[in-house]
C-alpha cells in the first residue's frame, strides 16, 4: 500500500479523497492556488503545498507545477479526482514517467474513450446503439452541411472534457453558426482540445449512467446505475441510485453493454458509461465514457456499501481482491440521492456568486463538502460547495431524508441554489420517478429574497439591541442608530423586536423584491416610490414579486430604516446580527451592502 498520495484537485473531491486516505493510514498531500490560501478546509490534509498563480490554467491544469510538488513531497501516487486533469492522458503519461502511480485508468484507455467522437465509434462497432452524429468537424461549413443531413435540434459538443462544459443545443443553422466558435474556444480553454462534433438531440430524454470498475485484465464489476436527468446548462444537479422507473430489461441491457465496452479495452479503475434513454420508445443510446471518478459516485457507494476511491487506490497498489470476488460480495440495498449545492443564483440564470459564505450542515446523511464558517468562494473555480446525500430503505424515505437535511442546512453570505434543490426533489413528478432532462425547467422556483439594485449611503443590515457588552475586548456597541424607529417598524409588522432590517443614510437606495412581502419605512422623512407609485413612510405596504422600491429625497432626518415581514435571515455573531463594518463581521458578509447583493 502507498504511504503518501498527492490529490491533484481541490474543493469537494479533494476533501472526499482525503477522508479515504486517512482511513487507510495514508498521508494526504494537497495543493492550493494563491486565491485559496485563507480557506480553512486545507486543515484536513496532512501536507499542503502552494501553487503559483490563481487561474485554472496557472494552477490545477499546470502539469509542471504539480509534478514539481509531487517530487518535493516524495509522493508515491497521484489521485486526479474529477475535472481538471483527471481525463488528461498526457498528464497520466507524465505521472508514470516520473515513477509515480496514477490513480485512474491508463493513458491508452483515457485516449481511447476520452475523445467522445472516438468513443462513439468504438460503441458502434460493439453494437451499442448510438445517436446520429458526426466525427470531428473541420469548420463551420462542415458543421452546417452535417446539420442539414442529421436535422435539428442538435447538440454541438466538445470531444474532450465533461461536466456539461463545451456543449450547446442548436435548434437552427443560425444558432449553430453563432455557437460554433464559442464552443470550440471554450473546449480549448478548459480541456486544451478545440475539437467539436454534432449529435442528434432528443428533447425529452433521461440521462442514465452505469458505474463500473475494471481490473485492467478484462474483468469488470458493475456497481448499478444512476439517474442524472435533473440538469441545468447540461450540468447535473440531482443524481440518484438506482435509476427509478427503469424497465428491468433495459437495466440489464445497459449493464451488459457497459461491461462489454469496458472489457473490450481491458479497462482499469473506476469509470462510467453514460446513456440517453428515451422512455417513450424504451430505447437507449450511448453518450460517452467518463474515465474517472464521477461527482455522483457517492450515491452508488451508499447503495452498494463500498468505497470506490479505496478500490482505485488498492488496484494501483496491487492489493485489490479479484473482480469476481468483489462482485460476488456486493449486496445493493435501498436508494440514495445526491444534490449538488452551488454558489450560484438560480433567479439570475444560475450566475456564479463568489464571496464569503457561512455554511453549517446538520449531522446527518453524507455531505462531501469544503465549506464552513468564513469560507471564501473564489471566482476562479467551479462554484460547487457540497454534494449533499441521503440514503433510505426506499426512494421516498431517501427523498424525505434529503429534504430534511437541506431544510436544516444554514447558509449565509452569498446566494446558493439550496431553495431550488428543495423545490426540485419535492416536485410531484420527481417524487413519482417521472424524470427527464427537461423536468428542472418546469420546477416552480420561489425565491424568498430581495436584491440591492443601488445601495444607499452606508446601507447595512442592523438589528436591535445590537452587539452589547464587548467593549472590554475592543468591540463597541453595534446596532441601529435610531433604535426607537427601528423597533417601531418591527412592531408594526408583527416582527420580534430583534428582527434584522436595513439601515441607510440619506437617499439613493433601490431594492428589487424577488418575492412578495410586507414592508415599512421608518426613521428619516423621505419620499419613496414602489414601481414609481408613492408610498407613505410609517405605514405598512405590500410588495409583489418583481417590484422595485426607490428611496429618494430626505426632507428631515438622516437615517432611514426598511423593515420587512419576518425580518432578514442573517447569522448572529457575538450575540447579534448587526453589522460592524470596521470589525468586518455581522450582517451580510460583515460589510456595507453593495450593488447586486441578495
Amino acid at each position: 500500500m502507498f504511504t503518501k498520495v498527492l490529490i491533484a484537485n481541490r474543493g469537494v473531491v479533494a476533501v472526499r479523497i482525503a477522508r479515504t486516505l486517512k482511513r487507510l493510514g495514508i498521508v494526504s498531500v494537497a495543493i492550493r492556488s494563491s486565491a485559496e490560501r485563507s480557506n480553512k478546509y486545507f486543515a484536513v490534509f496532512d501536507e499542503v503545498y502552494d501553487l503559483t498563480g490563481n487561474s485554472v490554467a496557472e494552477t490545477y491544469l499546470n502539469t509542471e507545477q504539480i509534478l514539481e510538488i509531487a517530487a518535493l513531497a516524495k509522493v508515491e501516487a497521484i489521485h486526479p479526482g474529477y475535472g481538471f486533469l483527471s481525463e488528461n492522458a498526457g498528464f497520466a503519461i507524465r505521472v508514470a514517467e516520473a515513477g509515480i502511480a496514477f490513480l485512474g485508468p491508463s493513458p491508452e484507455v483515457i485516449n481511447t474513450f476520452g475523445l467522445k467522437h472516438e468513443a462513439r465509434a468504438i460503441a458502434e462497432r460493439l453494437g451499442v446503439p448510438i445517436l446520429r452524429g458526426t466525427g470531428i468537424l473541420a469548420d463551420l461549413d462542415a458543421a452546417l452541411a452535417a446539420a442539414t443531413d442529421i436535422g435539428f435540434p442538435l447538440l454541438l459538443k466538445s470531444t474532450a472534457g465533461g461536466g456539461g462544459i463545451g456543449m450547446q443545443r442548436c435548434d437552427s443553422a443560425q444558432e449553430l453558426s453563432a455557437a460554433f466558435e464559442s464552443v470550440s474556444a471554450l473546449a480549448k480553454g478548459n480541456f486544451s482540445s478545440p475539437g467539436v462534433f454534432l449529435e442528434k438531440c432528443i428533447t425529452r430524454a433521461r440521462h442514465v449512467e452505469v458505474q463500473l470498475f475494471g481490473d485492467g485484465h478484462g474483468k469488470v464489476v458493475i456497481l448499478g446505475d444512476r439517474d442524472c436527468s435533473l440538469q441545468r446548462r447540461n450540468q447535473k444537479l440531482v443524481e440518484e441510485c438506482p435509476a427509478p422507473n427503469l424497465p428491468d430489461h433495459i437495466r440489464k441491457s445497459m449493464h451488459a453493454r457497459a461491461r462489454a465496452l469496458a472489457a473490450s479495452v481491458d479497462y482499469a479503475s473506476a469509470g462510467t458509461i453514460e446513456f440517453l434513454y428515451d422512455a417513450e420508445a424504451e430505447q437507449y443510446y450511448f453518450l460517452e465514457v467518463n474515465t474517472r471518478l464521477q461527482v455522483e459516485h457517492g450515491v452508488s457507494e451508499l447503495v452498494y456499501g463500498v468505497d470506490i476511491v479505496e478500490w482505485m487506490i488498492r488496484l494501483a497498489a496491487g492489493n485489490l481482491p479479484d473482480c469476481d470476488a468483489l462482485e460476488a460480495a456486493l449486496k445493493p440495498a435501498g436508494a440514495a440521492l445526491q444534490v449538488r449545492l452551488y454558489a450560484e443564483d438560480p433567479f439570475d440564470n444560475y450566475k456564479p456568486t463568489p464571496g464569503q459564505i457561512d455554511v453549517t450542515f446538520p449531522q446527518q446523511g453524507r455531505i462531501d463538502n469544503w465549506v464552513g464558517v468564513g469560507s471564501l468562494v473564489s471566482h476562479w473555480f467551479d462554484p460547487l460547495l457540497a454534494n449533499v446525500m441521503a440514503y433510505g430503505e426506499t426512494r421516498q424515505l431517501a427523498i424525505d431524508e434529503l429534504l430534511d437535511t437541506l431544510e436544516q442546512t444554514e447558509i449565509y453570505g452569498t446566494t446558493t441554489n439550496v431553495t431550488l434543490l428543495r423545490h426540485a426533489i419535492d416536485n410531484t413528478a420527481f417524487r413519482a420517478g417521472n424524470v427527464d432532462t427537461k423536468l428542472l425547467a418546469t420546477v416552480s422556483y420561489q425565491s424568498n429574497e430581495l436584491e440591492v439594485l443601488l445601495p444607499g449611503l452606508e446601507m447595512a443590515v442592523q438589528s436591535y439591541p445590537g452587539r452589547q457588552g464587548y467593549w472590554d475586548i475592543g468591540v463597541p456597541p453595534s446596532g441601529p442608530m435610531d433604535d426607537l424607529s427601528f423597533q417601531l417598524g418591527n412592531r408594526m409588522l408583527g416582527n420580534p423586536t430583534t428582527a434584522a432590517g436595513l439601515e441607510m443614510a440619506l437617499k439613493g437606495a433601490k431594492i428589487f423584491f424577488r418575492s412578495p412581502t410586507q414592508c415599512v419605512l421608518t426613521g428619516a422623512i423621505v419620499s419613496a416610490t414602489l414601481d414609481q407609485q408613492p408610498i407613505q413612510r410609517g405605514r405598512v405596504f405590500s410588495v409583489a414579486a418583481g417590484q422595485v422600491l426607490s428611496i429618494n429625497d430626505v426632507t428631515d432626518g438622516l437615517r432611514t430604516y426598511l423593515l420587512v415581514k419576518g425580518g432578514l435571515d442573517v447569522p448572529d455573531f457575538l450575540g447579534s446580527s448587526a453589522t460592524f463594518v470596521l470589525g468586518k463581521f455581522g450582517g451580510h458578509q460583515g460589510r456595507a451592502l453593495r450593488q447586486g447583493d441578495v
